[in-house]
C-alpha cells in the first residue's frame, strides 16, 4: 500500500481511549444485559481518538423506541434531547437519544438498505463484547483515511483510487466505500450541508408518534418506507 504512514500513540493517547471506551461501556451496559445488538463505531472502534470523539451507540435492530428508552432510564443514564433525523430523503430515518453533547445512542426506524448497514463496518464497529476485550479494527476516518490498528498505534493510507482494495479489507461492497468517497469530497467542496429531515421530540411525543406524523406531510419519507 502506497502512502501509508505509521502513527505512534503516546502514553496521554492510550490513556484518553481507556476513559472514552470507558464510557463507551456504560451506555451499552443496559443493552447488552437486555440482549439488545448494539455497535459501537467510529475512532473508538479504530482506536484513532482525540478530546472531542464522540461515543456514538448504535442498534442495528431496535424493539420499540420506548423499550430503549426505559432501559436507558433504568440504568441511571441522563438523555439530554431526543430527535428524528433523515439525512437525504432516500435514505433511513433514524431516531437519536441524546445522552450528551457527543455522547449518543441511534437507531434505524424503517429496515435498513445493505450499504446502510455497511457504513458501521466501513467506519469501523466493536461490539460490546469485543470492546469489553479492548479489541480495535479497522476503518475509514472522515478523511478518507483507511485507519489500520498496530500494537503501538495505527496506520493510516489514504483510500481514493483504492476503492474496490478497501471494500474487500473491511468486507463490505464497493457501494458504500465509493458512496462516502462522494459524500465527503463533496463535503469539503462546500461545507457540511443540512439534514434532509431534523425534528426534535418534545419530551411528551414518543418515537412512533411523531414518526407517523412526518410520514403523513413528507412524501419522501413514506417513499423510503417502501425501499427495500
Amino acid at each position: 500500500m502506497t502512502d501509508k504512514i505509521e502513527v505512534e500513540y503516546t502514553r496521554e493517547h492510550w490513556e484518553l481511549l481507556g476513559r472514552l471506551r470507558a464510557e463507551a461501556q456504560a451506555l451499552t451496559r443496559p443493552l447488552a444485559e437486555a440482549h439488545i445488538e448494539a455497535l459501537v463505531y467510529g475512532s473508538i472502534a479504530r482506536g484513532d481518538v482525540h478530546s472531542g470523539s464522540d461515543v456514538d451507540v448504535f442498534i442495528p435492530s431496535p424493539p420499540a423506541p420506548t423499550i430503549l428508552e426505559t432501559l436507558i432510564e433504568r440504568a441511571g443514564i441522563q438523555t439530554a434531547n431526543r430527535e428524528i433525523i433523515q439525512a437525504t430523503p432516500t435514505y433511513a430515518a433514524k431516531g437519536y437519544i441524546h445522552a450528551d453533547e457527543n455522547r449518543s445512542y441511534s437507531f434505524p426506524l424503517v429496515q435498513l438498505r445493505t450499504h446502510e448497514r455497511e457504513f458501521y463496518d466501513f467506519a469501523g464497529s466493536l461490539t460490546p463484547r469485543q470492546l469489553q476485550d479492548d479489541d480495535r479494527v479497522p476503518g475509514v476516518d472522515k478523511h478518507l483515511k483507511l485507519i489500520e490498528p498496530t500494537e503501538t498505534g495505527h496506520t493510516e493510507t489514504p483510500i481514493q483510487g483504492r476503492e474496490g482494495a478497501v471494500a474487500k479489507a473491511l468486507g463490505v461492497g464497493v457501494t458504500i466505500v465509493l458512496d462516502r468517497v462522494r459524500t465527503l469530497q463533496r463535503r469539503e467542496r462546500i461545507g457540511r450541508t443540512g439534514v434532509y429531515i431534523k425534528r426534535p421530540l418534545a419530551p411528551d411525543e414518543t418515537f412512533g408518534d411523531v414518526y407517523q406524523q412526518l410520514t403523513r406531510t413528507r412524501p419522501a419519507l413514506r417513499r423510503r418506507m417502501r425501499m427495500k
